[in-house]
């Protein structure tokens, strides 16, 4: 097999956006680190994803499928190419590190020491492109005691604060309803990445980014540690509310549903309070300020939700939008789907399938005025792109034949 020098290598084709030019390769597989790939594509990187023949991302076959492939799929890897490489394979480590050679970006959610096994380890590809940045996803991080634990977003959330506070008092903890820890280790890493290739530009040289999902939900957790800190404070579930703001909760209405109500600013809790018919609470100076509030929050609770029982979650929201109290309801993926406020800000994007049917997915965030991101290609299927990607790299139709029957590529 060639080993063409980076410089021979040819290009993907051209494609708009904040981060064109900008060449990824993406390893390992779920949600982590291909979360925060196609972040990157879609805003303009091109990411080559790397996925083991025969099988694929196991998210291919996650949750809910259409046409055997799961529909969030193509969330995941829209923008990206797909390379199936075997990466257990002498020769396909070959592939990666000539990959390496060209690239700005690696990114990588294996449990360390994996890559230094297939001899992909931070060392060897900086050695061969210094300028690379390297994202490392993991449960611990490369370091410390647990370092080699298996590590899930969902022990992550648990070890990272979150889970103790999801829960109402006295009751077992629930899980977020989606892999929470794993989308903030994500985010968490592209601003590492954003970072690095803007030092770069000072230095030309790439580094490390090691990233782990506990740390990146602990970075979340607020004033936990100071109050801990200062205090002995250990903050407990608060259910719907929020601990220590005052009053901020979900309330009952009388059509069954849940009217969410923030009015925790000093000059909004008055105008609800006027709003509600207690001018009492509202005009009373032990309540000007939040520390009062919190001291006496079960009767401020239950004066509002003995309005909102009287009346629809509409209702109460229009009573709320008069009033200039922030307020909303609880919605459903059904109510988004159909939100005129989600329509409006483009955040519903209808896609064509292969076999030509419509697929709705969430639109590109944030939203750049000048140079904003985009959907420039569905998920690809798996391998799509494995002969253009080691054409690009000087292959041979004869040598790409090779290594497909040898079952390095597929």
């Amino acid at each position: 097999m060639s080993n063409p020098s980076p410089s021979k290598m040819a290009k993907p084709p051209n494609v708009t956006g904040p981060l064109a030019g900008i060449k990824v390769v993406e390893l390992g597989q779920l949600i982590a680190g291909p979360f925060a790939a196609k972040t990157l594509a879609d805003f303009g990187a091109d990411v080559i994803k790397i996925e083991p023949p025969g099988v694929g991302d196991p998210l291919r076959k996650w949750r809910l499928l259409k046409d055997g492939t799961s529909v969030w799929w193509q969330v995941q890897s829209r923008n990206k190419r797909s390379l199936a490489l075997n990466l257990r394979d002498a020769q396909a480590q070959d592939i990666v590190r000539q990959l390496a050679t060209d690239a700005d970006v690696l990114i990588e959610n294996f449990r360390p020491g994996a890559m230094e096994g297939w001899g992909l380890g931070p060392d060897v590809l900086h050695a061969l492109n210094p300028r690379l940045i390297v994202l490392r996803i993991s449960g611990y991080g490369q370091t410390g005691p647990w370092r080699d634990k298996p590590g899930f977003g969902v022990v992550a959330e648990a070890m990272g604060g979150l889970r103790h506070l999801t829960a109402e008092p006295g009751r077992v903890p629930v899980r977020v309803g989606v892999s929470i820890g794993d989308t903030l280790a994500s985010l968490h890493g592209v601003i590492g990445i954003l970072m690095a290739l803007h030092e770069r530009h000072r230095s030309g040289l790439g580094q490390v980014i090691d990233m782990a999902l506990y740390e990146a939900v602990f970075n979340c957790m607020e004033s936990l540690l100071p109050e801990h800190s200062a205090f002995g404070a250990v903050r407990e579930p608060g259910g719907s509310a929020l601990p220590g703001i005052a009053p901020t909760n979900a309330y009952r209405c009388k059509d069954g549903g849940y009217a969410l109500v923030a009015g925790n600013g000093d000059s909004i809790f008055k105008r609800l309070m006027h709003a509600i018919g207690r001018d009492d609470l509202g005009q009373d100076p032990a309540l000007g300020d939040n520390a009062g509030r919190v001291q006496r929050v079960a009767d401020i609770d239950a004066a509002i939700e003995a309005y909102t029982l009287q009346r629809s979650v509409d209702e109460v929201l229009e009573m709320l939008e008069q009033a200039e109290v922030p307020g909303g309801r609880i919605y459903t993926i059904a109510d988004i789907a159909n939100d005129a406020h989600y329509q409006a800000r483009g955040m519903i994007e209808d896609i064509t399938m292969a076999d030509g049917s419509r697929l709705s997915v969430p639109g590109v965030v944030p939203k750049l005025s000048r140079t904003p991101g985009g959907l420039r290609s569905l998920a690809p299927t798996l391998g799509q792109d494995t002969d253009a990607v080691l054409a690009e790299m000087g292959l041979t139709p004869a040598q790409i034949q090779t290594l497909r029957e040898r079952g390095v590529v597929a």
